[in-house]
């Protein structure tokens, strides 16, 4: 059974920082894409970032040299650590993954896809002051 459990969500004023985690078990990491993705209040669901299973790492543009998404694949843990955060950042972080076959990555890291056929935590809520 895939489990996904995030932790390290708070409240940071502008320009703070936060370390999310993801505990994630269930699932085999050679054959999968993860990452996360958040939702704002009011707000459709947005990508922020992802690793795939050759550990090559994708951000959205804004969040770009701000966020650092990492993988231990012995301790089967997953960490977000997000610098320089703006109230834009505001909203609840989902951790999440999917089984990935071939082709392009893009095929599986999408909203759509993880919901459809992914899997995703509880999430955790990230608040960022002015």
């Amino acid at each position: 059974q895939v489990r996904l459990v995030e932790s390290g969500g708070g409240s940071v004023e502008s320009g703070g920082s936060l370390r999310l985690s993801c505990a994630a078990s269930g699932f085999h990491y050679d054959t999968s894409c993860m990452g996360w993705f958040r939702q704002a209040p009011g707000k459709e669901r947005e990508l922020v970032a992802g690793i795939d299973k050759d550990d090559t790492t994708h951000y959205i543009d804004s969040v770009k040299g701000r966020f650092t998404l990492t993988r231990n694949n012995y301790k089967n843990i997953m960490y977000l650590q997000m610098n320089s955060l703006k109230p834009e950042d505001t909203a609840r972080y989902y951790c999440a993954a999917v089984s990935r076959g071939g082709g392009a990555y893009e095929y599986y890291w999408n909203i759509e896809y993880i919901l459809k056929f992914g899997y995703r935590g509880q999430g955790t809520q990230v608040t960022v002051s002015s």
